[in-house]
């Protein structure tokens, strides 16, 4: 099991070093404006999984059971260990990602590993509850992810990326570069009574990298 952030700031992580007396600071913001119709029915959906799902379910401790999820599922994506992801990410989207993933330039894989530390801001993008001709049920939860990753991507492929200069070292060293990147993961889970209360990833979008 995985273990609403305000959709208008987001989550600051600041870099700081320190020699002496002397301090640097910098902040990284990240600012969105969500869509005011996916923002009401996320509500009413969510609130219909606690009502009639999971009455323990709670979107903040999902929320923290993906980062950690997307952050670690990314790691292996950007090792090309497609054998380790089985089991958390859907048998058919394996196989499209080791395809994408063989065309990427090792620069491009680094790219994708996301590490903890490194994630500026995590949301809800959308969630939806389906019902198949059978009567499973099932519920889906799009997170999207931003993050900062120090890889030197070539500046042709990567046009709309926001680039920030984050001081780390000490006074006087130079400021090391990272490019602030976009992800979306979906997360599912099958709610049929009887059945393993697992959620799985079926979808992964990097973008940039894995479109």
């Amino acid at each position: 099991r995985l273990a609403p952030v305000s959709s208008s700031v987001c989550d600051a992580r600041q870099y700081s070093s320190e020699r002496g007396r002397h301090e640097q600071n910098q902040k990284v913001v990240v600012i969105g404006i969500p869509n005011p119709f996916i923002w009401f029915r996320t509500r009413i959906y969510l609130f219909l999984i606690r009502t009639y799902f999971d009455k323990e379910f709670s979107i903040e401790e999902f929320t923290e059971g993906a980062k950690h999820a997307f952050s670690h599922v990314s790691r292996l994506l950007s090792q090309c260990k497609f054998e380790a992801l089985e089991g958390l990410v859907a048998k058919d989207l394996i196989g499209k990602l080791e395809g994408k993933c063989a065309q990427l330039p090792l620069i491009h894989q680094r790219a994708l590993s996301a590490e903890s530390d490194e994630i500026m801001y995590t949301t809800t993008g959308d969630v939806g509850i389906y019902y198949d001709d059978s009567g499973r049920k099932y519920v889906s939860i799009l997170m999207r992810f931003w993050y900062l990753t120090s890889a030197r991507l070539p500046d042709e492929s990567m046009e709309g990326a926001r680039i920030f200069q984050v001081a780390v070292g000490g006074e006087g060293e130079r400021p090391e570069t990272k490019r602030l990147l976009t992800a979306n993961y979906e997360f599912q889970r099958e709610f049929t009574r009887g059945v393993t209360p697992d959620w799985i990833i079926t979808r992964i979008e990097h973008s940039k990298l894995l479109d």
